[in-house]
């Protein structure tokens, strides 16, 4: 309706070659009280490789649990070297 895209089934691409790293639970903002109850934020780093098409609408699977991106993932190409490096994506759990 109004040209906007209307989203079908998701579909599980697995992508092999990545690695999670906790994100740090401790900074401003990481858990706020919201009407009289805890909302907790649980994250995680994701390193995945060069070229990975990642989106920040995109939802993860890591260990059987479901994950959103926060916010743009982004990557890195040296323009001295022509090196790459992984995408990274910051994930996040909301529960509360």
């Amino acid at each position: 309706m109004y040209g906007n895209d209307i989203p079908g089934a998701p579909t599980e691409i697995p992508v092999l070659g990545c690695s999670i790293a906790p994100r740090d639970g401790t900074g401003a903002g990481a858990n706020e009280d919201v009407d009289a109850r805890d909302t907790v934020i649980t994250g995680l780093t994701l390193y995945a490789p060069y070229g990975t098409d990642i989106r920040a609408t995109d939802q993860i699977r890591v260990a059987g649990v479901l994950y959103e991106v926060d916010g743009l993932p982004g990557s890195f190409r040296s323009p001295f070297t022509g090196s790459t490096g992984p995408v990274v994506a910051a994930l996040k759990l909301v529960t509360g």
